[in-house]
Parts: C-alpha cells; sequence; structure tokens
C-alpha cells in the first residue's frame, strides 16, 4: 500500500540526511495558517494512496532519493518515459494524430490530446453587440468539432463576458455547451471521448480547497457531464503581476502583502492547491488540471510541489500569445514548460490581439483613439469590434500602443508581401511556435470560423524567411505592449486602467 507523501514523515525525518528530510518536511506541512489539516472541509476528502517519497525515488531512473524524480534527465524521451508516478504518459506538443487535416497535440504530459485550433467562448451568448447566440454556437461548434477536426472547446464559470445579469448571465457559455452536447449526444459515454472541455475556476481569493470542489461541481452540472477534462485556474491564487490584465510585468512587494492577499491565512499554497486538484481527479471530475494568466514561478512552484507530494502534476498553461505579445516565449514560461523541463502544454489566447491583428483598425482607428468626441461617439454607434465599445476598448488598451501599432503596420507588409491577409500571417505563425500546443480562438461569426479552420488545415508551414522577418520586426520591441507613450507625470504610478506602473 502507498500513501500520500505526509503520511511518510516520520520515517522521512528519521532519514540520515538532514538535508533530505528538512525538504521532505517543508514540501509536506503547508505553512498556511487558519487551516485545520483535520477538518474535512479545509482539504480535499480522501486523497489518493499516493506514491510515498521513497517509491518515487525507487522508481526513477540514476538511482535513488525522492527528489531524484523531480527532474528530467535532459532528454525528451525521458519526458516520455519517467515520472510515471506523476500521470506522466509522454512529451508535451507530441502530435498524436491527424482528423480531417487537424493535427491534435498532447497537452503536457497527461494522455489529453488536443487539436491546434481551440474554440474560445469568452463571448458566446454575452451581452457583446455581435455576440454568437445559441443557434450560432450550434453551427459553430457543429462545424469545428463534428466536421472539422477541432475538439478543444475553452470555457470558464465566469463566461460569457459581458454578462448584463439578466440576457447574458454568468456560466450561460457552460450552459450552451452543455445543451448541445446532449443534443448531440456527446455528454456521455464513447461520445464524450470526442470532445475535450477546459473550463475555469474564478481565480484570486476565491481559490481555497473548499470552492475548488464546489465550483468544480457547479460547471460540472452546467455543462451536464460527469467530468472536465481540464480544470483549470482563471488567475493566480496568490498575488502575481502576470494576471493584472497583461499590463505590467513588474512585481510589486506592497500588492504582496497587502491585506486582501495576506489576511485569513494567505493565499491557497501550492500544497492545498495541488492535493485539492488531485482530489477532483481521484473522484473522476477531472483528467487534468491547469493555470491561466500565471507565470513561470506558478508553473514551476505548481509542478514541483505536486511531484514532491506524489499529485498529479498540472498539465497546461494558458495565456497571453500574439505576434505582439511574446513574452510567454522570453519570460520563463516556454523554458519551463518545455517537455525537457517541466513538460507543460501551452493554450495561447488572444492570438489576434482582441482583433487588432486582423487589420481592421488600421485604415481608421478604434473609438477611443479618434481625434474628436464627434468622431469618438459616432464611431461607437457602428462598432466594428471590441476595440469600438468603451469598455473593451479601454481594457484592451494595451493592444493599441504607438509602439503595438507600429509593429502591426509592419506585420501587415509582411502578410501582403507573403500575399495572405494580416490574420493569416498571425494564426499560422502562433500555429508553428515550439512553446504552443494550441491556439484558441473567438470567433463572431461563421465566415471566420471557416477562414481560422483553413488555417489550421490546409496550410503549409510559414517559410523560413517570412518568420525571419518577423523576428526582425520583434527585434526593435520586443514587449509593444507594455510600452506607452500615454502615461501622464500625474497619474502617481498608474497606467490608464489603474494599472501600477512600471
Amino acid at each position: 500500500m502507498t500513501h500520500c507523501a505526509s503520511d511518510n514523515l516520520p520515517t522521512m525525518l528519521s532519514s540520515s540526511s538532514s538535508a533530505l528530510s528538512a525538504a521532505a518536511f517543508q514540501y509536506a506541512l503547508p505553512p498556511r495558517m487558519g487551516v485545520d489539516h483535520n477538518d474535512p472541509s479545509s482539504l480535499p476528502p480522501s486523497p489518493r494512496r499516493r506514491q510515498s517519497f521513497t517509491a518515487m525515488g525507487a522508481g526513477a531512473a540514476g538511482g535513488g532519493g525522492f527528489l531524484s524524480n523531480l527532474f528530467n534527465d535532459g532528454s525528451a524521451a525521458n519526458a516520455a518515459t519517467t515520472g510515471n508516478v506523476n500521470g506522466n504518459k509522454g512529451a508535451t506538443n507530441e502530435v498524436i494524430k491527424t482528423v480531417n487535416g487537424m493535427r491534435q497535440r498532447r497537452l503536457g504530459g497527461s494522455d489529453i490530446i488536443v487539436s491546434e485550433l481551440g474554440l474560445g467562448t469568452q463571448r458566446w451568448v454575452s451581452a457583446d453587440f455581435n455576440a454568437p447566440d445559441k443557434d450560432e454556437v450550434f453551427d459553430f461548434l457543429d462545424t469545428a468539432i463534428l466536421k472539422g477536426g477541432v475538439n478543444l472547446i475553452d470555457t470558464a464559470e465566469q463566461y460569457p463576458i459581458p454578462s448584463d445579469g439578466k440576457d447574458a448571465k454568468e456560466g450561460d457559455s457552460e450552459l450552451v455547451i452543455g445543451e448541445w452536447m446532449k443534443k448531440r449526444k456527446l455528454d456521455k459515454g464513447e461520445g464524450r471521448s470526442k470532445v475535450v472541455i477546459a473550463t475555469k475556476i474564478t481565480g484570486g481569493r476565491n481559490v481555497t480547497p473548499k470552492n475548488i470542489k464546489k465550483d468544480c461541481d457547479g460547471s460540472l452540472k452546467r455543462l451536464g457531464t460527469d467530468y472536465i477534462d481540464v480544470y483549470q485556474l482563471h488567475w493566480p491564487a496568490r498575488y502575481s503581476p502576470q494576471s493584472n490584465w497583461g499590463q505590467s510585468l513588474a512585481y510589486d512587494i506592497e500588492a504582496d502583502k497587502s491585506g486582501y492577499w495576506r489576511g485569513f491565512g494567505g493565499p491557497t499554497s501550492f500544497e492545498e492547491l495541488c492535493m485539492s486538484m488531485q482530489g477532483l481527479i481521484d473522484e473522476g471530475k477531472i483528467r487534468g488540471w491547469g493555470m491561466c494568466n500565471d507565470n513561470a514561478y506558478g508553473l514551476t512552484g505548481c509542478t514541483r510541489t505536486a511531484k514532491a507530494l506524489g499529485c498529479t502534476p498540472p498539465c497546461s498553461i494558458q495565456g497571453d500569445f500574439s505576434l505582439i505579445d511574446r513574452k510567454s516565449e522570453e519570460n520563463g514560461v516556454a523554458e519551463a514548460a518545455s517537455p525537457y523541463n517541466e513538460n507543460v502544454g501551452f493554450m495561447s489566447y488572444n492570438a489576434l490581439a482582441g482583433g487588432m491583428l486582423t487589420g481592421k483598425y488600421m485604415d481608421k482607428p478604434a473609438a477611443l483613439d479618434l481625434g474628436s468626441r464627434d468622431d469618438v461617439m459616432e464611431a461607437m454607434k457602428n462598432p466594428r469590434g471590441r476595440m469600438d465599445e468603451f469598455g473593451w476598448s479601454r481594457t484592451l488598451y494595451r493592444y493599441r500602443t504607438d509602439a503595438a501599432q507600429e509593429a502591426i503596420r509592419d506585420y501587415a507588409a509582411i502578410a501582403k508581401e507573403a500575399g495572405m491577409s494580416l490574420t493569416e500571417l498571425s494564426l499560422r505563425w502562433c500555429r508553428q511556435r515550439s512553446l504552443i500546443t494550441t491556439t484558441l480562438v473567438g470567433h463572431s461569426n461563421m465566415g471566420q470560423l471557416k477562414e481560422s479552420l483553413d488555417y489550421f488545415t490546409k496550410s503549409k508551414p510559414l517559410s523560413e524567411d517570412v518568420m525571419w522577418a518577423i523576428d526582425r520586426v520583434h527585434m526593435r520591441n520586443r514587449l509593444p505592449i507594455f510600452s506607452s507613450s500615454r502615461v501622464g507625470k500625474d497619474w502617481d504610478g498608474e497606467g490608464e486602467i489603474g494599472e501600477t506602473i512600471p
């Protein structure tokens, strides 16, 4: 019989290696105040009989010791064959099969296989002026899932956004997906295996062991299915600059020590998070789990803690990624996620940068960027997309910085010379990045969806010349969405939507 790592504390603490014992104790006991670890409502019930640290070490390549299985030996093959006690099935991003021209890849070290194109559902049945309604959503799903080789649907308990509480309520996106699955007999049995559902628990202080279980049950009920394939944190269960709407990468120690995060026992620890997710896996409610809007620290914190506890590590991290937002390739996330390291899949979103990378705002700027109040009001009467709406336009201003728009014009020129649209260049480029497992794309109409399907099924890789031209533009400003020429002297350390500067 095997046990959770914490069951073996007496044995580990009597080890001849004091350093090893100290490490074991650090990982095994979450240092969170205000939590009764004997209270079943405080921690997930009945954690599975996990492999002990000793057992983990005994099965690892290269020698004994429980820490030996926390690290790979430096080969992609090793990522596919070692760490089996942590559910490692293979190397992330390896192509497993092709369905109707759509390649499907392994997500992290799991047995979850996802299409290179995933359906983003944030605006489905939302209060947006051009949001797809239920009938259009059903058409999207029929076209993409039943005919197009797509199998991944990404949603969240908070979707749709925006919701007005009347015609569009939080949770409605999950409800419409569940209704479609039931009508197409994909909600259970063999049919259910044809669809990969990723959904999210609302992040921040909402993420507690109790709420992880409760909110997961709520999503399962709305989706009308017995299990969720990938259960994700919408943003971290701790302070992180990465979750600040993508506006800043600077760590703010004052924000981290605030009462919001440090009161009531502090943020949910990596240990509690990993054990809670394992509880859902043990109950058969989820197949895997992951993070969203997190960074390299959060990724490795979760993977290393999970492995140390003998829990299933996260299989995915989801993040903002596009031609004008390549931070995840250069801030440690790509290195951490690699099959040579933590072996975690990456779900990219906002690949079209809120519509800016479609080119539709190039000839006529977004509403809030127009010169006069009359022009702004006129543009908002006939919006072309989110950038012509007051709320979205302010929230997503990062995609319209001077630096971002300069880069977008340069990318549009590259696309034109290559004989394609800026949209096509943007999506095909994402498809070729070694970090990316799947690209989540939201669509307002069927024409957009069919274009995306074409780009992901019929197109050859972009040429080396095109890829190099893109990189040369990138080198002129590596982080254009974090640039701003509109920061006022009297703004008192804040940006346009109140975010901390820098």
